[in-house]
C-alpha cells in the first residue's frame, strides 16, 4: 500500500509548513490528486489520519480532490481533457498524446491555528 508512505509525506511536508507558520495545530489539509496519479484517495486520506497521530495534524480534517488529465495531440494539436487510459484525441482520434498533467499530487492549503 503505497498511500501510507505517500501520507506521510504529505504529514511531514504539512507540519514543517505549518511550524514555519507559527502554528499550534493544523485543522484542514486540502489536497489535489490528478486522475491519473495511481492513488485510491479513500485510502490515502485514511493513511493521513493514521500518520499524523501525535502530530501538528492529529485532528486535521483531510479533503481530496481529483484534478482532471490533461493531453496534448501531436496529430492535431488539440489539447484536451482526458478521462483515463488507454485515451485517444477527442477532435482527430489519434493515439500520439503527451501527458500534460493529471499524475500530480500536491497540498492545496492548510487551514492552521
Amino acid at each position: 500500500m503505497h498511500e501510507l508512505t505517500l501520507a506521510e509525506h504529505v504529514v511531514h511536508i504539512v507540519e514543517d509548513a505549518a511550524r514555519r507558520a507559527g502554528a499550534r495545530r493544523v485543522t484542514r489539509v486540502r489536497l489535489a490528486l490528478g486522475l491519473l496519479a495511481h492513488v485510491e484517495t479513500d485510502t490515502l486520506l485514511y493513511c493521513c489520519q493514521l500518520a499524523a497521530r501525535g502530530s501538528l495534524a492529529a485532528d486535521a480534517d483531510f479533503q481530496a480532490e481529483r484534478s482532471p488529465a490533461q493531453a496534448h495531440c501531436g496529430d492535431c494539436g488539440c489539447d484536451a481533457e482526458l478521462s483515463g487510459l488507454p485515451a485517444s484525441c477527442p477532435r482527430c482520434g489519434g493515439e500520439n498524446l503527451s501527458l500534460q498533467g493529471g499524475d500530480e499530487m500536491r497540498v492545496i492549503d492548510i487551514g492552521i491555528s
